[in-house]
């Protein structure tokens, strides 16, 4: 077994270089992804290493971004589009969602779509609007699109790859305020398939589950809690479309409570989909209502009010107890 340590930007560096190593097919483009690295500096030294026909310094439009990247894919290429900030997908939606999703099912399966758009989102950065958004839902409603969200360095080093060896279009969701702290790298092993979900904290009174960066503030919670005597378990969702539910309904059924966490807004959301199917899949093993805990159906507000807004360990537990009383 070969073990490193990195952050998830080094591990995300890496997982592209072994991609685009391994397939000279593979190509990224992207606004300062060149030279400069891109903004989080997830490319640095990609253009130095593989030159500027293969990572791409693109212009500032998102559209033209995804559009070409489709016009790529149909020419046998795996493009991997970076959008600088989460706010500023919307300009490539109508590309993502009205042509991409649809061209593998538009030709009856002949024409595959291998195309990857990675997005930084999520909070906890203290950015400014447009910056800190978790627009998952979107794109998880979206039939014919991929979606998955590293929580880890590790997952985010094997993920990358596995999405780019995808034959259908994959929105990859990095979690950007995980992008600095360490975390050990397996090079040899992923630890789940791509679209697999997994049991992170093991524990027997309550389920919580989430995705992205809110995994780790979930685990925190749980050891909180252990401190008071409530034993949590911990599951990430990892894949948002498709999910795989075998393991958190696993869980539930084990412990009888589940509380859902997300940085989104709660209404129409992923947690929304996750808390009826636990409860229609789960529902005998069930002593209390799904719970959800999310970010307010408000526009994410000004930096400063980003901790009211996010949800932190406090609000996490305070919807265990309620989970608990029932």
């Amino acid at each position: 077994m070969t073990m490193t340590t990195m952050p998830m930007a080094k591990a995300l560096n890496a997982g592209l270089r072994k991609a685009m190593t391994d397939d000279d097919k593979v190509l990224l483009m992207g606004e300062d992804i060149g030279p400069l690295g891109g903004v989080f500096r997830v490319t640095e030294g990609l253009h130095a290493e593989f030159g500027g026909d293969r990572v791409l310094d693109t212009p500032l439009a998102e559209s033209g971004i995804v559009g070409t990247a489709i016009g790529l894919a149909m020419r046998g290429y795996r493009p991997v589009c970076e959008i600088q900030f989460d706010g500023f997908v919307f300009p490539a939606f109508n590309q993502i969602t009205t042509q991409l999703a649809k061209l593998t099912n538009r030709h009856e399966g002949k024409l595959q779509m291998p195309v990857v758009i990675r997005i930084p989102y999520g909070g906890h950065i203290g950015a400014v609007e447009h910056h800190q958004e978790s627009p998952e839902a979107y794109f998880a409603h979206t039939a014919g699109l991929r979606v998955v969200s590293p929580s880890t360095p590790n997952d985010a080093y094997w993920m990358i790859q596995e999405a780019i060896a995808s034959n259908d279009p994959v929105v990859f969701l990095e979690p950007k305020s995980r992008y600095w702290p360490k975390g050990e790298v397996d090079l040899d092993r992923s630890a789940a398939p791509l679209h697999g979900s997994r049991i992170v904290r093991t524990g027997t009174e309550v389920t919580l589950a989430g995705h992205g960066a809110i995994v780790s503030v979930m685990l925190q919670a749980a050891e909180l809690a252990a401190t008071e005597g409530t034993s949590v378990e911990v599951v990430d969702m990892r894949s948002l479309s498709p999910i795989d539910y075998d393991p958190l309904v696993e869980s539930v059924r084990r412990t009888g409570r589940l509380v859902y966490v997300q940085e989104a807004p709660g209404f129409t959301s992923v947690g929304s989909e996750i808390a009826a199917t636990v409860t229609e899949r789960a529902f005998y093993s069930l002593e209390a209502p799904v719970l959800r805990v999310s970010g307010f159906d408000t526009p994410f507000p000004p930096a400063k009010l980003e901790g009211v807004y996010l949800p932190d360990a406090d609000r996490i537990l305070e919807a265990v107890d309620r989970s608990l009383a029932y």
